[in-house]
């Protein structure tokens, strides 16, 4: 049990400040009374799943819905809450300007907007202690002869190569991917092949980031994250899940045994003296965007389903797994995975929390105590 605490202790989450604000499908944005209205409400509201399940230290921003006058002051106002800021994502796919693609635009003056906005983000990085641009490309093309493939690969790859040898030298740029959407025809990054081609260009400080809902149904995803860990090239998640073809349901609520087998790839890679160090690098953010379940109470679940998930993954006995799998026991190896995957942590969770001086179960507080109807009346 020592060991398994000592491990949770190392397991950390970092929330999306927009996970706490109003969300909308394609066609409606629906309010939630008492949700956050702002940056500064969002840090408050990710302050309090942190604070109810210590193991979420950081906040991921977006820009510019997260934009402030004065970086400093939230920088401040975050350690206040005992948050850092975390992953700084550019936002390329809501001005007009990017009707026709934001790094990839034929247009170079679209092309320099888009940098332009991107190194604006490295800016806000610096000025909030964060060490992460986060990047998603909405570029693409709806039909063909839109534009020419080898052109727009060019023009992407110039335009993160600027972007990359411009960024301190201690800053990292995670580079995501997803197989269509919005364009209809084609995606230029659109999985994690051509994220892990940009990224081994780039240099090492450009790594691939796995966001769960971004695959083709059947993707084997654990595979790919075995594959980027074992290259060193894996930066990051967006934690999530989906049934069809979006990405903001809380994670496993449609295949927790997915997320079970990814947990497993990566505490093995922990444990790998070659392989740990880059291992303990990768960020375990949740991309969410709730809109049936309230919002706070939905990142409070989707942490504690996570950290479950982990939980049984530190459990399987990976010295039985290697012997089953050197005897062809393929029945023996799947067993022994199943019997993680099937046993009840709650328990052992519990235990951990009490020993943290955290809730045990931080659900049922959250209720208790009332938070929500706390911001309805302050958020009027």
């Amino acid at each position: 049990m020592e060991r398994i605490f000592k491990e949770l202790d190392e397991l950390k989450f970092e929330l999306p400040s927009w996970a706490f604000s109003d969300a909308g499908t394609r066609f409606a944005v629906f309010h939630e009374e008492g949700a956050a209205r702002n940056v500064f409400e969002r840090i408050e509201d990710a302050a309090l799943v942190h604070r109810l399940t210590g193991c979420c230290p950081s906040v991921a921003l977006h820009i510019p819905w997260d934009k402030v006058e004065n970086w400093e002051e939230l920088r401040e106002f975050a350690e206040e809450k005992g948050l850092k800021i975390g992953a700084i994502n550019p936002n390329l796919f809501q001005d007009p300007d990017y009707k026709y693609g934001s790094l990839t635009n034929p247009s170079e003056k679209i092309r320099k907007k888009a940098i332009a906005h991107v190194m604006e983000c490295v800016d806000i990085a610096e000025k909030t202690g964060s060490k992460v641009i986060s990047l998603w490309l909405a570029d693409g093309t709806d039909y063909p002869g839109q534009d020419d493939f080898r052109s727009r690969k060019k023009r992407l790859e110039e335009s993160l190569r600027y972007i990359y040898e411009n960024m301190p030298a201690d800053m990292y740029l995670l580079i995501e991917y997803k197989f269509f959407e919005p364009a209809f025809y084609h995606t230029d990054i659109p999985d994690w092949g051509m994220s892990y081609l940009l990224s081994e260009k780039l240099g090492e400080r450009a790594l691939v980031l796995v966001d769960l809902g971004h695959h083709p149904q059947g993707t084997n995803i654990e595979y790919i994250v075995a594959t980027l860990l074992s290259e060193k090239k894996l930066g990051g998640f967006h934690l999530n899940n989906r049934k069809y073809a979006d990405d903001d349901l809380t994670i496993a609520s449609i295949n927790p045994y997915e997320v079970f087998l990814i947990f497993k790839e990566i505490v093995f890679a922990k444990r790998d003296p070659e392989l740990s160090d880059s291992a303990k690098k990768v960020v375990l953010m949740f991309d969410q965007a709730h809109i049936t379940k309230p919002k706070i109470l939905a990142m409070i679940q989707s942490v504690l389903i996570a950290q479950e998930l982990f939980t049984k993954a530190l459990l399987i006995d990976e010295n039985r797994l290697r012997e089953a799998q050197k005897n062809y026991d393929v029945v023996e190896a799947e067993e022994i995975l199943l019997d993680a995957f099937r046993t009840d942590v709650r328990p052992i969770l519990r235990e951990y929390r009490r020993q943290k001086g955290l809730p045990e179960d931080p659900l049922r507080v959250f209720r208790e105590e009332d938070y929500m109807e706390k911001r309805r009346r302050e958020r009027r």
